[in-house]
């Protein structure tokens, strides 16, 4: 009997594990199965439709805007690879560091980049993967550890040591591991519409709404053919994403101009592009949940509550997780894309929060 006492621990987490993995794969089939059904009603309804793409030569005139900031790049010497970012504001100002979520990449953080460059040395980087930046081949080069030390090393490079830290979406999931591996770099913690990766993973097997809003985490792990579906019809679901009632921007707040539009389509169009951002999920489940979960930077969390990827109850569960001041404001009828939605109001609430924080540290 103390033997088998001894052994149940393991036995139930062997379990567990076992039951994990299970739902992962059979949930991937489904997912599999679903999508391989819309390309089917696609073929049906129009191939030469559902194969077409036109021609994206030059990007939009929007993504070379000077107001925006300055292209630079930097090459990060141990993992060897070239990253891409915008820069506004002087240097030697204080660091925000702006990290962007999928389907994104720098130019999501547009509307922060002009706000707060009065201030800050604004940052608004490529991820791994995306963009100009450089895409490794190997899912294995986008673990969750290689991405958090690629934040790390970039600061390095920079020459800073700490900054303010914002996320949003998949970048808030970076955002929230930096500052719990690496609380000496994050002044202050600013994320948007994502939870705190335990509260994630926790939630989401519990709660099958939530499951079925993270349907396209297990879509992602197939090789291939989610490259190839978000593709067809010119990018219709990319298209989709951005524009449509359900999980558009501007349902209510700002519009998606047509050459916003098209500046996303151009990036993700480019060979190969599309490759990288979803090997950032290919990892996912072999590293959560966290080992270590406390964070202990002064946090803001912003939620829009109309996203369609995120129930707003996991926002209200993050802050038994923050050993600091931890501030959530829930925005009415705004969208997942929240810093694009509502600029003006998310702009207010990050400067009332980092102000506020300065008096209270002085």
């Amino acid at each position: 009997m103390p033997r088998l006492r001894d052994c149940l621990p393991r036995l139930m987490l062997t379990l567990r594990s076992l039951l994990f993995w299970s739902l992962v794969y059979c949930y991937c089939g489904l997912c599999a199965s679903i999508h391989l059904l819309k390309l089917l009603w696609s073929l049906g309804k129009g191939p030469a439709q559902t194969f077409r793409r036109s021609p994206r030569e030059h990007p939009p005139a929007c993504l070379s805007d000077p107001s925006l900031g300055t292209h630079c790049y930097v090459r990060i010497k141990d993992s060897g690879l070239r990253f891409h970012y915008v820069a506004a504001g002087e240097r030697g100002k204080p660091l925000m560091l702006l990290l962007h979520g999928f389907p994104e990449f720098w130019y999501s953080w547009r509307y922060q980049l002009r706000e707060f460059k009065s201030e800050y040395r604004v940052v608004a980087l490529d991820l791994r993967g995306y963009g100009e930046t450089d895409a490794p081949i190997h899912r294995q080069n986008y673990k969750l550890d290689c991405l958090i030390t690629d934040i790390k090393d970039i600061l390095d490079s920079l020459g800073y040591s700490k900054c303010v830290l914002i996320g949003h979406d998949w970048g808030g999931m970076i955002a929230w591991l930096i500052a719990i591996c690496y609380p000496e770099m994050v002044m202050k913690l600013i994320v948007i519409n994502f939870p705190h990766p335990n509260v994630f993973t926790e939630y989401i097997l519990r709660h099958p709404a939530q499951l079925l809003k993270s349907s396209y985490y297990y879509f992602f792990q197939i090789p291939w053919f989610p490259e190839f579906m978000f593709s067809i019809n010119d990018f219709k679901v990319l298209k989709h994403l951005f524009t449509s009632h359900s999980t558009g921007i501007g349902r209510k707040g700002c519009q998606l101009t047509t050459e916003d539009l098209e500046a996303y389509i151009y990036v993700f169009s480019q060979p190969g592009a599309l490759s990288g951002p979803i090997n950032h999920y290919r990892n996912i489940f072999s590293c959560l949940p966290l080992k270590h979960h406390m964070v202990t930077t002064p946090t803001l969390l912003l939620w829009g509550e109309n996203d369609a990827f995120m129930e707003v109850e996991m926002a209200e569960v993050t802050k038994i997780y923050v050993k600091n001041y931890f501030r959530l404001t829930i925005l009415s009828e705004a969208s997942h894309w929240l810093q694009q939605d509502q600029p003006d109001i998310v702009n207010k609430l990050i400067w009332t929060f980092l102000k506020e924080e300065t008096r209270k540290k002085d």
